[in-house]
């Protein structure tokens, strides 16, 4: 690092325009020390919350009706997972977590930790644990991967018969979709790659990622941390190398249907789990949950041979979960250090073999020109039946072996594009079920479509914002075999202007608000078939995984796949998407020209006391779930979106200092501060602001 390069107000907290923090340390320990106080002083309330969430302990604050996540997270052993795998460090990475740790609490020393939803909610902040920003980054995913699923599919197997289950794949539930693409220098006009996307999740205000800069004398580091968890794991750029990653979709996680018993003998009493070779002992605790204006819960703790025991069955039963970090006592955090020291794309991808979950689809790009896109992360090998339904605990033939699936590299000559598709995900090796390949396929379209070697960031940004919808021409299709005939003048007014339609989700679109209600009504239709109707008996599962198993979320999510085979239940397609025209035609909202943006706005969560949620701001939006701007909806359900790009980047190989990135709403975490959602109008409008690298433009933090 050259002297120019360093701030000369030494060490501290810097910050741009938008608020963003810069901060220079002398050492990567101290450097850890900064971000961990900086996390706690911007985000207080936020990883605060995070960490209830990790120790099950939210309903002390938020009351009975967070009883259920606080269950589900003691059973599935989320803080003692985190304690193992922190115990399990080496020791340079474990001082390391621990000096963030410290530099947590030292804000709650100097009373920084303060703010309006602590004296809301009347509770205050607590000093961290050394495991703690590994138990935020598990709450963060352990719903991530694809376990609910197996409940959805064990539901309709039971109530329609197994052979219903791939009536709703969609490929798989959109419950996370990332867009990430990466240019070879060839293609681009500096010579030098490019890297871009935005990863979907809840809309969560803060958000989920903090843009930040990390720089000491052996790097200087831009990218995107999660409060409240040390490093950059999933988007920055050194200078040397940049990297991105999206879900890739893998199956890592299984469900095990356990049939316990309660045994009683000179010992005391026990719980029994059968397993292959018989009846087994299970590790049993109780912990009580304290609830805010309300007694006092106690729960009972299992642990079988395959796993925590999770949720109830409808047979009376238990489900079981069984996933690496708690098979292993690693989650990946010995690859957080070697990231930020990384100078090319082998260092970026010989730290990332130390991944473990989620399991990421990652592209990376150094200054030399190499660009490569891998999958990192623990894949078991086991039955492939494992990753359609619950497995029966006691059949050898579904158990565990000690194998990782080998998952695939390919160095890239021209494009890498990753969209939670089959194709980048690593297909049959490590998955069922992928996301479509609606936007991964655009994306490339819009990447070959470019005149050779003239791509730039303007380019790059572009594509972020691109609303084309690609199950389109399914949708129009079924428009085009209805028979004008049969319709009602307004109805047959609807289809015209459906069938002139360019398919693109924009927010000034009064088509594009016809469609989405035309598909509502036709999940609607769907849902209310008595042919689906049994789907509607209870679950018998935790009321947790209640978005899971939604009916109606759930046809809206696989409507292309029941538009080609409904039929196979006895529903007439036609005849029900014909009704559903009908019913949109109707419409009053649409009668004086309603658009996409009046319909499709900002629906962002927070967890915020009353008075305070209504300082919570909401936008029209275009794009929608299928396009790859995927500010996702539910149809049938929910026409706002309260999932979408919670960040977005463009890193340069060739010159950081053209690089570019946004979030939803802001840099600060506290309601009321100018930089809670001052991106927000940007974000909005599809526009990045630059990222910052000359230390004499920011000003010093004086805290």
């Amino acid at each position: 690092m050259t002297p120019s390069s360093v701030p000369a107000g030494g060490p501290g907290n810097y910050r741009d325009n938008w608020g963003i923090p810069h901060l220079w340390a002398e050492s990567a320990d101290e450097l850890a020390f900064l971000q961990g106080r900086n996390a706690a002083t911007d985000r207080s309330w936020q990883i605060e919350l995070e960490r209830w969430r990790s120790e099950g302990r939210t309903a002390e604050v938020l009351g009975p009706d967070a009883l259920v996540w606080d269950r589900f997270a003691r059973q599935a052993r989320l803080n003692d997972t985190a304690r193992r795998c922190f115990e399990k460090l080496p020791h340079e990475t474990q001082h390391w977590c621990g000096q963030y740790v410290a530099g947590i609490n030292q804000a709650l020393a100097d009373g920084l930790r303060g703010g309006p939803e602590f004296d809301a909610a009347g509770c205050a902040p607590e000093p961290w644990l050394p495991w703690t920003p590994l138990g935020v980054f598990l709450v963060h995913h352990i719903l991530f991967s694809t376990f609910p699923n197996k409940m959805f599919r064990a539901h309709v197997a039971r109530t329609l018969g197994e052979n219903a289950v791939g009536l709703f794949s969609i490929e798989a539930p959109v419950w996370s979709g990332s867009n990430a693409w990466a240019a070879h220098g060839s293609t681009t006009a500096s010579g030098r790659p490019l890297i871009a996307g935005d990863p979907h999740r809840l809309m969560e205000l803060p958000g989920v990622y903090q843009q930040v800069r990390l720089a000491c004398p052996e790097f200087d580091v831009v990218g995107f941390a999660f409060p409240g968890v040390p490093g950059l794991p999933h988007f920055a750029h050194t200078g040397h190398t940049a990297w991105a990653v999206t879900n890739a979709m893998a199956d890592y996680q299984d469900l095990y249907v356990e049939e316990l018993r309660r045994i009683s003998d000179s010992t005391g009493d026990h719980i029994e789990a059968r397993g292959p070779e018989g009846w087994e002992t299970a590790v049993v605790s109780s912990e009580t949950i304290r609830v805010r204006d309300s007694d006092a819960v106690t729960i009972e703790i299992i642990e079988t041979a395959r796993g925590p025991v999770i949720s109830d069955t409808p047979d009376g039963g238990a489900l079981s979960l069984r996933f690496p970090a708690r098979v292993d006592g690693r989650l990946g955090f010995e690859a957080l250090l070697p990231l930020l020291r990384s100078r090319n794309v082998a260092d970026v991808e010989a730290a990332l073999d130390a991944w473990v979950e989620p399991v990421n689809s990652v592209v990376a790009a150094d200054s030399s020109g190499a660009v490569r896109h891998f999958v990192a992360g623990l894949v078991p090998q086991r039955n492939p039946a494992n990753r359609r339904l619950p497995a029966p605990a006691t059949s050898p033939r579904h158990a565990w072996d000690k194998h990782y699936a080998s998952l695939p590299r390919t160095d890239i000559q021209r494009f890498a594009v990753s969209a939670n598709d089959r194709a980048a995900g690593g297909g049959e090796s490590v998955a069922m079920e992928f996301a479509p390949a609606h936007r991964a396929t655009r994306i490339r379209h819009l990447l070959e479509s470019a005149p050779a070697a003239t791509l730039t960031v303007d380019d790059m940004q572009a594509i972020h914002t691109d609303t084309l919808l690609g199950p389109w021409p399914v949708f129009r299709q079924i428009l085009g075999g209805m028979h004008p005939g049969a319709l009602s003048p307004k109805a047959k007014d609807a289809r015209s202007q459906l069938m002139a339609w360019d398919g693109r989700m924009d927010a000034d679109s009064h088509q594009a608000a016809l469609f989405a209600a035309w598909r509502g009504a036709l999940v609607q239709r769907f849902h209310g078939h008595s042919a689906l109707a049994p789907l509607n008996t209870p679950s018998g599962y935790s009321p947790l995984f209640g978005p899971w198993l939604s009916v109606a979320s759930r046809i809206g999510f696989a409507l292309e796949t029941l538009l080609a085979r409904a039929q196979e239940l006895g529903i007439d397609v036609s005849t029900e998407a014909m009704a559903a025209l009908e019913d949109t035609a109707l419409e009053e909202a649409l009668r004086d020209g309603g658009y996409w943006g009046d319909r499709h706005k900002l629906l962002p969560v927070h967890v915020l006391p009353e008075p305070l949620a209504a300082t919570v701001p909401t936008s029209g939006l275009g794009g929608d779930t299928g396009c790859v701007l995927s500010t996702e909806s539910l149809p049938g359900v929910e026409d706002r979106s309260f999932r979408g790009p919670v960040a977005r980047y463009v890193w340069d190989l060739g010159d950081r200092d053209n690089s570019r990135w946004i979030v939803p709403f802001g840099a600060a975490g506290r309601p009321g501060h100018k930089h809670f959602t001052d991106q927000l109008p940007l974000w909005t409008d599809g526009q990045l602001v630059p990222v910052a690298t000359d230390w004499a433009a920011l000003a010093k933090d004086p805290h």
